[in-house]
């Protein structure tokens, strides 16, 4: 969006104000930036650079030309035609980076990539494209942290909605390694900045549910630099496997669901065969539970080629595999089995079979063992996870777990025990025992099954899957009203 100049003052004073605020959020280091603090002056290039402008100017090109490729390829779903209009001229050897001109401007030239694409008539949910007008007067600025190339921050926009806000880490590694080679910041900050123009399109290119929803962009001067990009996206929290670990077996199956439908989407994209070449917790965020990829920029759609299959060695620190070599002179599908290996180290073999229903565990074994050893590929994976997903939802689980006498219950209606708590695990209460039932009958077993368990209270409160909320007690001898929930006591001592 192009900054106007006024010559009134309330302009000038509207323009300073957001200048003075992006400045804050857009310089970020391994520490959230002081006001004011700048990035420092450029290092004049000394004799020694290895490979000196030409060779900048060469990986400069290599990065742009990756960029055409993904946004030039099959239309994405929900894609209309692109709009008009310029994010940046990326083109190697032109006037560098510029401001994006509205639709009216002069045609984009050959080769740079039109962005973002307009969502076509039969769009799911399209949003409105945000720019820098939406980061005027944001709030609560909360720096979230920096990797090698880029910054996080979360902002609060004066709607009230809650985004992140992506930009090149000028005090990261990225940068900082770039300027001490090559010595031209401003070329070192647009060879970088094509990676997050990478992630830009890959995000629109790869719309899913899984993958994090891209709302925006802002192009706006900071210190030395002019025309620094912003991306703005949907605000997820940060992967911890350690919590994680400690949530309930249900909240974990639907992250390893959520992946599992990611995987099979990369495999099968518009683009082709998405490999993330950085698979790690942290390249992911919950939102509502669900698991998005949101670092895209070391993804990859080019398969391997090969002359044999020794070309075809997919390395792991604990194994290696060895992928045929098809006749076209390409590894097999090696972009798929290095997601599917990589969501069985880091995500499924933590996540999948401890606390999982007893009746549900060998079929969880069955995934986790063959996403071990590659004898699945991602879409008979997404099959099976599928099938726990049908069993746990219809409770046909739990045909073989009902059976025996059970104590009689009472039920008191519109009622509640207060008080009267045990801690069990997992429990969605980290003050009592909290757990979901797909019925009345395995609330019930589920009482038997704990010895301090003399009554439990059905909430009207549901899990994702549909299942009810209940606490359980360890007597009831404070029952007060409540008309959203119901109590049962056991009847028999």
């Amino acid at each position: 969006m192009r900054r106007r100049r006024v010559a009134v003052a309330a302009g000038f004073c509207a323009s300073f104000l957001l200048g003075s605020v992006l400045n804050v959020l857009f310089a970020p280091g391994s520490e959230p930036p002081r006001p004011g603090q700048s990035p420092g002056p450029s290092p004049a290039p000394g004799p020694g650079r290895r490979g000196g402008r030409g060779e900048l100017a060469r990986q400069i090109r290599a990065r742009y030309e990756e960029v055409q490729r993904y946004s030039r390829g099959g239309p994405a779903p929900g894609a209309g035609r692109p709009e008009r209009r310029r994010l940046m001229d990326l083109a190697p050897g032109g006037p560098g980076l510029q401001r994006p001109r509205p639709p009216r401007a002069r045609p984009l030239p050959d080769g740079a990539p039109g962005w973002p694409p307009a969502p076509g008539p039969g769009s799911p949910d399209p949003v409105p494209r945000l720019g820098c007008a939406a980061l005027r007067n944001v709030s609560g600025t909360q720096y979230v942290g920096s990797g090698y190339t880029k910054a996080v921050y979360r902002v609060r926009l004066p709607g009230g909605a809650a985004v992140a806000l992506k930009a090149v880490d000028f005090s990261g590694h990225d940068l900082g390694s770039c300027v001490r080679e090559f010595g031209a910041r401003r070329g070192c900050y647009r060879l970088a900045a094509h990676k997050l123009l990478k992630e830009m399109v890959l995000l629109e290119r790869l719309r899913h549910p899984n993958v994090l929803q891209l709302y925006g962009y802002c192009y706006q001067d900071s210190e030395d630099i002019p025309d620094t990009l912003t991306t703005i996206t949907e605000l997820g929290a940060p992967v911890e496997m350690i919590q994680l670990l400690q949530t309930s077996w249900e909240d974990r199956f639907r992250i390893c669901l959520s992946l599992g439908r990611l995987l099979h989407h990369l495999a099968h994209s518009p683009l082709g065969s998405v490999t993330l070449l950085d698979f790690r917790p942290r390249q992911f965020v919950l939102v509502d539970g669900e698991l998005k990829v949101t670092d895209l920029d070391d993804a990859r759609v080019e398969e391997t080629p090969c002359s044999s299959s020794a070309d075809c060695v997919l390395e792991f620190p604990a194994r290696n595999f060895t992928l045929p070599c098809s006749a076209q002179g390409w590894c097999e599908g090696m972009n798929e089995k290095r997601n599917l290996y990589n969501a069985y180290r880091f995500f499924f073999t933590y996540l999948l079979p401890h606390s999982a229903p007893p009746s549900l565990r060998p079929l969880l074994d069955s995934i986790v063992n063959a996403t071990g050893e590659l004898t699945w590929g991602v879409d008979e994976t997404l099959a099976q996870l599928e099938k726990v997903l049908h069993l746990y939802r219809s409770g046909q689980y739990l045909q073989n777990s009902t059976a025996g006498s059970r104590a009689e219950y009472q039920r008191l209606p519109d009622s509640t025990i207060p008080q009267e708590d045990y801690r069990c695990w997992p429990s969605y209460h980290h003050g009592g025992c909290l757990l979901s039932v797909f019925s009345l009958a395995e609330a019930v077993d589920v009482c038997e099954s704990h010895a301090q368990c003399r009554a439990f209270v059905v909430t009207n409160q549901t899990t994702w899957t549909g299942r009810q909320l209940v606490f359980f007690k360890t007597g009831w001898s404070h029952v007060v009203p409540d008309l959203n929930k119901t109590t049962y006591v056991r009847a028999s001592g």
